[in-house]
């Protein structure tokens, strides 16, 4: 389903997220639920913070423990506290646990999300559902947010994702890939066993840090591909942190992939429009440039930085892109290790689905007419 409203959609960063927050929530005619992780990441309280700041007992939460394999003790005893931390801080919630892989050891995230948010009852009344993508995996959170926005769009009710990230932090938590690459549920694209022409596929990877192990196995799983397009960061905080990635990938930039440097996509660290409106383009240029010679693929891996991601989950959503990735099996990271490079987390909102867009039209009317918007990217 095309969502031309997209192009212009509403979004808030850093302190515009509080104001935004403050002004939106702050009426009382507003009942929202917060679905986020309950893991051991130091950022899965603050979302749920800010909000309930503003909206006290009109906030309801669905908080999801990740559970997969047999964890560090310290990581567990992180995510206890703050899953404690999330039960306090949100009075009318509920922590479930998801497990990510089955008896046999295979990846059923996917399967076991989407079979959680079936069954769950929003709460009577709700106007908002937030999706808090900072700490959920790709295989958790790709699946809840198409299927919360599903819900959201058929309901009348409005759809939010927020994240803060903190790229720093992100090089910090190390993780063991397992050995099934596959597409996330719900994601698995167009179906193209009809088409009389041949695929020609582009595969989109996010490289990250520490992550070649997984990505290789997941180009390797792809087959015979067109071209491959890494994408890096840039701008980013870090103005190296670019040529960093492209220095740690070199040898499978230049020997396993062939990857021509004209086909690096630099795509910006903060802002998740930047991702998906690079990619919606990408995808509208190449599918004219092979129309009725072959038929085009597009294949993303947004392995990394969820900001990113949360881009390539909008332009998957809207173009039925496929998005294959590789399940963790253990993470590797000391909650209580001081970062040698400290930063503040960045913050951002973005409004998929609600009233604001069917009220307004046209949508440039939005900044002058709409009174918590905080910034309408052009």
């Amino acid at each position: 389903m095309a969502r031309p409203h997209w192009q212009r959609c509403i979004a808030h960063f850093d302190d515009q997220v509080t104001n935004f927050i403050k002004d939106y929530f702050g009426n009382q005619q507003r009942s929202c639920l917060i679905v986020a992780a309950a893991g051991f990441d130091p950022r899965s309280r603050q979302i749920a913070t800010l909000l309930a700041n503003t909206l006290g007992n009109r906030l309801h939460g669905l908080f999801i423990r990740e559970e997969r394999g047999t964890p560090d003790a310290n990581l567990v005893a992180a995510a206890e506290g703050n899953a404690n931390a999330l039960r306090a801080t949100v009075p009318s919630s509920e922590v479930r646990s998801v497990e990510i892989f089955g008896s046999d050891n295979a990846p059923v995230a996917g399967t076991r999300i989407a079979s959680l948010i079936a069954g769950y009852h929003i709460p009577d009344g709700t106007t908002d559902v937030i999706l808090d993508m900072t700490a959920l995996s790709i295989g958790i959170g790709f699946p809840a947010a198409k299927l919360l926005l599903e819900h959201c769009e058929k309901e009348g009710i409005a759809f939010h994702v927020m994240i803060a990230s903190n790229p720093e932090l992100d090089d910090e938590i190390a993780s063991e890939p397992g050995d099934r690459p596959m597409a996330v549920r719900g994601f698995a694209g167009a179906d193209q066993t009809d088409s009389t022409l041949d695929v020609a596929r582009i595969w989109i990877p996010q490289l990250a840090k520490g992550r070649s192990a997984a990505l290789n196995d997941i180009g390797r799983s792809l087959g015979e591909t067109y071209k491959i397009c890494p994408v890096v960061p840039f701008p980013a905080r870090d103005p190296r942190r670019a040529d960093t990635l492209i220095a740690e990938y070199g040898p499978q930039l230049v020997d396993e992939w062939q990857v021509d440097p004209r086909d690096l996509v630099y795509i910006s660290e903060h802002d998740p429009l930047d991702c998906y409106r690079t990619l919606s383009t990408l995808k509208a240029r190449y599918d004219e440039t092979v129309d009725q010679i072959f038929a085009p693929s597009i294949v993303l891996s947004p392995i990394g930085s969820r900001v990113m991601a949360a881009g390539a989950l909008m332009a998957a959503i809207e173009h039925d892109l496929p998005v294959h990735y590789i399940e963790t099996i253990r993470y590797d990271f000391d909650p209580n290790k001081p970062l040698i490079a400290a930063q503040p987390d960045l913050v951002v909102h973005l409004l998929l689905s609600g009233q604001a867009y069917q009220e307004i039209a046209p949508m440039e009317q939005v900044a002058t007419e709409t009174s918590f918007v905080g910034r309408v990217t052009p």
